[in-house]
């Protein structure tokens, strides 16, 4: 397991309300970690507090507000110490494609890409300078890399998560002295509360959130990277065949989303199916 999930080590989840933030936030707490919840959803903190007890502590944030981001990184000094671990997840949906729903757009890209970037500046840098194992977790999706149409604005975030991790991972890795890494988690088709809105009862195609929390911690004990999960529907094989298709998109100067394309939908199935 990495170092940093250690027993007495500090831990900061946000979007730990429910869903997978609140799955991580139960790990973290079992494997001896003092944990930080952070959400705007005031009601579901308490719950999780509540449950959790005294390894927990609970402070209402809106993740796309910088100073409100960076007066929880003193509070949790304040109140638990030096920070180990760091998981940026709090998201949203509901942005719309590219013509329509500009208030949409900007709560997701706020919450989604930006609270995540906040997350990173105001905790980052001293973990970074501590010396001491640190970890960074941000939440990406398979939105973000294979950018099916719909929500075009929740895969622009998803997009713009992958782009930061990868440059944080770059950055820590080069940082002299510095012993925190970055990682990238990758979820499938997961039933949390985004999806609990629409879809009352969990398909049997999702995941649950604690699935994808034991991928994370398997993947985090490999030292991956991207921490990437399947579902109960997508094996991996098959998404990293549609990632495959994705890229070639340029290499092969298609028209874009070309997965989704008619005229190269016949293309599309031949390759999956390995033609």
């Amino acid at each position: 397991m990495h170092r940093a999930i250690a027993p007495g080590n500090v831990a900061v989840v946000t979007g730990a309300a429910g869903g997978i933030g609140e799955a991580a936030a139960r790990r973290f707490v079992r494997e001896g970690l003092r944990v930080c919840l952070a959400d705007a959803d005031a009601e579901g903190l308490a719950r999780v507090q509540a449950e959790l007890g005294d390894q927990a502590i609970a402070v209402r944030v809106d993740v796309s507000d910088r100073q409100a981001v960076e007066g929880l990184a003193r509070t949790v000094a304040e109140r638990l110490g030096a920070v180990s671990v760091l998981m940026n997840n709090a998201g949203v949906g509901g942005g719309g494609d590219a013509l329509s729903n500009p208030e949409g757009w900007s709560r997701v890209l706020g919450i989604n890409l930006m609270g995540v970037l906040h997350g990173v500046q105001a905790f980052a840098p001293a973990m970074a300078e501590a010396g001491a194992p640190g970890l960074v977790i941000n939440t990406g999706s398979k939105q973000g890399v294979t950018m099916p149409p719909g929500d075009t604005a929740y895969n622009v975030s998803k997009a713009g998560v992958k782009a930061l991790t990868e440059g944080l991972a770059h950055t820590l890795r080069n940082t002299p002295g510095c012993q925190v890494s970055a990682h990238l988690l990758v979820p499938g088709f997961t039933y949390t509360g985004m999806i609990a809105r629409r879809i009352p009862e969990r398909p049997t195609a999702a995941w649950t959130p604690e699935q994808v929390v034991e991928r994370m911690f398997e993947g985090i004990a490999r030292g991956d990277f991207y921490l990437w999960c399947e579902d109960n529907e997508t094996p991996r094989a098959v998404d990293e065949k549609r990632v495959l298709w994705t890229a070639g998109d340029i290499v092969e100067n298609r028209p874009a989303l070309s997965r989704w394309h008619p005229d190269w939908k016949d293309r599309f199935d031949r390759f999956m199916a390995g033609q």
